[in-house]
This record gives structure tokens, C-alpha cells and sequence, in this order.
């Protein structure tokens, strides 16, 4: 598989609006360990190996542990994240998948538990933004550099 073009070279005006929306996400108030996780869950329910490269990396220079990041993919049967932590997976999860239950109250009502209203549209358009780098890489067939 070869990467068939980049985006930011092709089109570069629209590709800068999705890294100027992430350049406003990634300033907010959410903790920068936590807005990682959310990359990762997100890159790993979509499938986007180049994400999930980028964003593990980055999540271990931010502090997060190796344990941690590879029982991301199993957070529900794990004792390794915070009942805020998964209150923000589940959303995760639910935005991503969408289609197949929109956010049920459960979920949002979870969250609103942790994070007030502001944070909650925070956490939002965090996990909007990497589901578009995503859809963006994965059509785009953006690979991974290997190390």
C-alpha cells in the first residue's frame, strides 16, 4: 500500500481549517493525557495506523504508560482508568460510532458527572477533530514512518 497524496499539499486551505480547529482543541482546558487517549481510541475504532503511531507516541511523551496505552482497546474490563476517564471513552466511543446509537443519555449523563458544560463541548470537538485526521489519513492512505 502506498499513500495516494497529501492532503495539506493537494487542498492545502481545507487541511489547515481541520489543524487550526485541533490547534483550538488541543489549547483547551482538558488534560493533555487524556485529549492522547481519546486520539488513540478514536485511531483504533477507525483503524488508522498512522494515528495510532502519532498519537501513542505522543501520549508516552506526555506521561501516559505503556500499560495504560495498550489496554486502551479493552478500558470497559480494565482497572486502569478512571471511572472520569471512562465516563470520557464511553462518549468517545459513541461519537465516533454514531450511527449506531447516536449518545445515549447514559453516556452523556456520565460525563456531565465529570466535566461541566464547556468542557463537555471541549471533549466534543476533540474527539470530531481526530475522527476528521482520520478519515482524512485513512482515505488518503497515509502510512505510518517506521522508526
Amino acid at each position: 500500500m502506498k499513500t495516494r497524496f497529501l492532503m495539506g499539499k493537494v487542498y492545502p486551505k481545507a487541511y489547515q481549517a481541520v489543524v487550526n480547529l485541533n490547534d483550538v482543541v488541543s489549547n483547551s482546558s482538558i488534560d493533555k493525557s487524556l485529549q492522547e487517549l481519546i486520539k488513540i481510541r478514536v485511531s483504533q475504532i477507525n483503524g488508522c495506523a498512522y494515528c495510532i503511531d502519532l498519537h501513542t507516541k505522543d501520549a508516552r511523551k506526555k506521561g501516559e504508560t505503556e500499560q495504560r496505552i495498550y489496554a486502551l482497546s479493552a478500558w470497559k474490563e480494565s482497572n486502569f482508568f478512571t471511572e472520569k476517564e471512562k465516563s470520557v471513552l464511553a462518549l468517545t466511543e459513541a461519537i465516533t460510532l454514531i450511527n449506531k446509537e447516536q449518545v445515549p443519555d447514559d453516556i452523556y449523563n456520565e460525563v456531565e458527572k465529570h466535566f461541566n458544560k464547556e468542557e463537555i463541548a471541549q471533549l466534543i470537538m476533540s474527539i470530531i477533530t481526530i475522527n476528521a485526521f482520520n478519515r482524512i489519513a485513512i482515505s488518503t492512505r497515509v502510512l505510518p514512518r517506521i522508526d
